[in-house]
């Protein structure tokens, strides 16, 4: 509570507004009773179901984890080594969602990267499934086939050995005695690697031979099966048909490890050598023949020869046309006491899983005095004895509950429904407030959301549009990415092994080195680069670093909303630069917009006394506002406008500044003026904005005030920049009103210091003026002599 009540004391402090009666926690039973409601939808829907699967298990932390919670083979909590475990685990089929979460993303004004972020998580192909007899090493089968998938069936004559993940089903049935150890050390270490270093592309390709072979359909050659850890068990079937000639990653196994290599793929522009590197593209078939087969493909291109290949493997049974993701079924539970329980029951006596009465939500976790992991993958809520055993309560049968529990997302795969009515009991959100809020209109989140929390509130979003209880197909309409702010710039400097200093640019070639920081006031700017300022030949490491409290750089917004006011760091942030991209802090920066907001306060309030005191009130304002100051007033209102609605706040600023510019430099402030810019003001600097408003006379807040518009006629510029010419030579240009009379603009071009020195002592023999156009002066023939002379 201390941590919630000091979060919104900030909020407060900060100038957000936000409606505390909408306040929601998804850790209270009665916000995760809806949670687990919708748990038992999917349950009736057959999209929550049960699975023994290799998940990412952390001893340390107790617990399994999802594929995005581990970075670099450890938990991205704690940074704890993470290994690959069989697990019993609640799975959602949220591939049966792959293709409509692909489509709808079309209609979605999201940011194209993390569109594309989706569609690559999602990962649609078309290809084929074949089926690959396995043999022993004297060629004889054993009556086992192994599927592989591969989204080019048209290479399949250039499939010259077979790989398998280190957690293929067949992989240990398979293996000769020969290899089995080999194997199992290999399946061992294999197990320590996330997916996404097993998949790293820069990463060194490993494997081993299990001792056994396969007949490539296509031609009845026996290829080789490999185990190799670049293969994943969750993708497609676990094996794939290697075809080094065309796959680099194949390409460099085949390479390492002296394997066949049999181009099968031929360019349309010529020639290709298969051994230096794999051609992925498409081309003509050569080498694609087999008469005992009755398959031949030679001379196709490689979209005809993969459809010849699919009907082929139809008609033979050797496989069949397959559509694949990359998008896994999300693994659903969690071995730790802090989670929504799963509303389940399993029957003692046969096992069979049961859910619990909607009527009996929310089930509440049980009072636990220890809570902490068991070690052993069982969940802490095995403890919980009596919580645990239970009683069906439709046959009295003993039972026992279900002890994992939901992952932390799930919570918050549904949180903005409950926002649009947040105490309602009876149901998860009304039907008329869901219609009149949704959809969401704008989503402001991390990048990092991308294929995390977006995507699962997309999943759940659309079960709920099934179920009935959404009125719109998408959650989100609108979404839009922050950047995030790093610390300020850290200057390093660096010292050789004898402890001289050596500039950064040389570190190559010196080898050993170690490094120091520097003081800000010891830095200077050379160039784009940083310096000693006793000592510029010494180039410094110039770096900002995301803010942490290790590293120190953590910036306590209460020290300067203190120093500075809670506006300027407001403001400040929003003119650190475009809103998606990622900042610098720097003190001297929030310096710059302090100083313009007291610009502001100074215009309308007015200098200070000796004292330092402000008088109440304002300055004088009066008079009616000239076309140029309605000029300048609605330039501005269309710049902020125009910047606020494409989150491009700090050139929203930027206009305000030219705006007080411009206001400093007129005789009169108009108080319509000044009360449209203190409107304008208002959403960077709330409190300035509301202080200027009351001293402007007014009793109740602006936040009621409608938002200034801009009126288009004031848009129009009235002047055109006019060239002017002397004996049909330009000379110069003179900036005129449109209205401009011939002897106006003649007057204005004799008064210009660069044109009048080519009029001195010259008598004009005609004047050419159109205009908006062009004013062209030509001098009498004699008097322009006389000049030159």
């Amino acid at each position: 509570m201390k941590n919630i009540d000091r979060f919104r004391s900030q909020l407060k402090l900060l100038g957000f507004s936000y409606d505390w009666d909408r306040e929601i926690s998804t850790t209270e039973p009665e916000y995760y009773k809806w949670t687990q409601w919708i748990f038992l939808q999917l349950l009736k829907r057959g999209l929550a179901y049960q699975a023994e699967v290799p998940v990412n298990w952390c001893p340390a932390l107790g617990t399994v984890l999802a594929n995005e919670e581990v970075v670099d083979g450890v938990s991205e909590r704690g940074g704890h080594p993470v290994i690959r475990k069989p697990m019993r685990q609640w799975m959602l089929k949220i591939t049966a969602y792959a293709d409509r979460l692909l489509e709808d993303l079309d209609d979605l004004d999201w940011p194209e990267s993390v569109k594309e972020m989706q569609r690559n998580w999602i990962g649609r192909s078309e290809g084929a499934e074949l089926q690959f007899s396995v043999v022993d090493i004297d060629g004889l089968e054993r009556d086992v086939e192994i599927t592989v998938y591969t989204t080019r069936p048209d290479t399949i004559f250039g499939a010259t050995y077979l790989v398998l993940a280190p957690e293929h089903a067949l992989l240990s049935a398979i293996v000769s005695d020969a290899q089995r150890k080999e194997v199992e050390e290999y399946k061992e270490l294999a197990s320590r690697k996330s997916d996404l270093e097993r998949t790293e592309l820069q990463k060194e390709k490993t494997g081993v031979f299990t001792g056994c072979y396969a007949r490539n359909p296509a031609n009845g050659t026996a290829v080789s099966i490999w185990v190799a850890d670049y293969v994943l068990g969750s993708y497609g079937t676990g094996a794939i048909m290697a075809v080094p000639a065309h796959d680099t990653r194949d390409h460099e196994f085949a390479l390492k490890y002296n394997l066949p290599i049999c181009g099968v793929v031929t360019p349309d522009n010529g020639s290709f050598s298969y051994f230096e590197k794999a051609y992925a593209g498409e081309g003509t078939m050569i080498n694609s023949s087999s008469p005992a087969s009755g398959l031949d493909i030679n001379g196709l291109s490689s979209k005809d020869a993969a459809s010849t290949v699919v009907k082929w493997l139809e008609k033979t049974g050797n496989g069949m046309k397959k559509v694949n993701y990359k998008l896994r079924d999300w693994l659903f539970a969690r071995q730790r006491y802090w989670g929504e329980p799963i509303p389940v029951i399993f029957l003692d006596d046969t096992g069979e899983c049961r859910p619990i009465s909607e009527a009996e939500l929310p089930l509440t976790l049980p009072e636990l005095d220890d809570f902490t992991p068991t070690g052993t993958g069982e969940p802490p809520l095995t403890k919980a004895l009596s919580w645990v055993k239970t009683v069906d309560p439709t046959s009295g049968r003993s039972a026992q509950r279900e002890t994992n529990t939901m992952p932390q997302w799930a919570g918050s795969c549904w949180y903005y429904l409950r926002f649009m009515d947040p105490r309602n009991s009876e149901a998860l959100v009304d039907k008329e407030k869901e219609m009149y809020w949704s959809p969401v209109d704008v989503y402001v989140g991390g990048a990092e959301h991308a294929v995390l929390h977006l995507l699962y509130a997309r999943f759940w979003h659309k079960v709920l549009y099934d179920v009935g209880i959404v009125s719109t197909k998408e959650p989100f309409q609108c979404v839009i990415n922050q950047g995030i702010i790093l610390g300020e710039v850290q200057y390093t400097a660096l010292r050789d092994s004898d402890g001289n200093l050596i500039s950064a640019d040389s570190v190559d070639e010196m080898g050993n080195f170690s490094q120091e920081s520097v003081p800000e006031d010891k830095v200077i700017k050379s160039g784009d680069s940083f310096v000693l300022k006793d000592n510029p030949n010494i180039r410094l490491i110039a770096r900002a670093h995301k803010m942490s409290k290790s590293r120190g750089n953590v910036i306590n917004p209460d020290d300067v909303v203190s120093q500075y006011g809670a506006d300027s760091l407001r403001l400040y942030e929003m003119f650190m630069g475009p809103f998606r991209d990622s900042k610098t802090w720097s003190t001297s920066g929030i310096d710059g917009v302090h100083r313009f907001l007291a610009r502001v306060w100074r215009l309308v309030v007015g200098s200070p006394s000796v004292d330092g005191k402000f008088k109440d009130g304002t300055v004088g304002l009066d008079g009616e506002p000239s076309l140029e100051q309605l000029r300048y007033l609605h330039r501005c209102i269309n710049k902020v406008t125009e910047e606020i609605e494409g989150t491009r706040f700090n050139t929203g600023i930027s206009a305000m500044m030219e705006f007080t510019n411009a206001a400093y430099k007129w005789d009169k402030l108009p108080r319509s003026i000044i009360e449209e810019f203190v409107l304008l003001l208002s959403p960077y600097a709330p409190h300035m904005a509301e202080e200027l408003w009351s001293r402007l006379g007014h009793s109740s807040s602006l936040a009621y005030e409608p938002f200034p518009k801009v009126n288009p006629a004031y848009l129009k510029e009235s002047t055109v920049v006019l060239p002017v010419q002397i004996n049909g030579k330009t000379r110069g240009t003179i900036q005129v009103e449109k209205t401009c009379t011939e002897e106006d603009a003649f007057k204005l071009a004799s008064l210009d210091s660069k044109l009048s020195k080519f009029l001195a002592g010259k008598s004009i023999k005609k004047r050419i003026f159109v205009p908006g156009k062009i004013l062209n002066i030509i001098l009498d023939a004699q008097s322009a002599k006389v000049g030159q002379r």
